[in-house]
């Protein structure tokens, strides 16, 4: 299974990526060994996971999200927290 991922970054951004591991590879992150754009901009917290099937399919739902408005974003990072609780 993989996995996309939304973290939230310090300069209030969110960075969207994909991983076998989310956890691992916010830890990752954090140390600065994951995306240039994390390095200057440290992620405070995972707050979206969405698992797939396999990386094509994490790869392409990647590739949507990354194109949706910060306000489409914050609407589907809130309603899978509210799903959480």
């Amino acid at each position: 299974m993989w996995f996309v991922y939304i973290l939230l970054c310090d300069n209030g951004s969110f960075y969207t990526g994909i991983a076998l591991d989310p956890q691992k590879r916010l830890l990752m992150h954090q140390t600065g060994k994951g995306a240039q754009y994390t390095k200057i901009y440290k992620p405070i917290a995972l707050v979206y996971i969405e698992q797939l099937t396999n990386q094509t399919e994490a790869m392409k739902r990647e590739r949507e999200l990354k194109t949706w408005p910060r306000k489409k974003k914050q609407q589907l990072i809130n309603n899978y927290n509210q799903n959480d609780l």
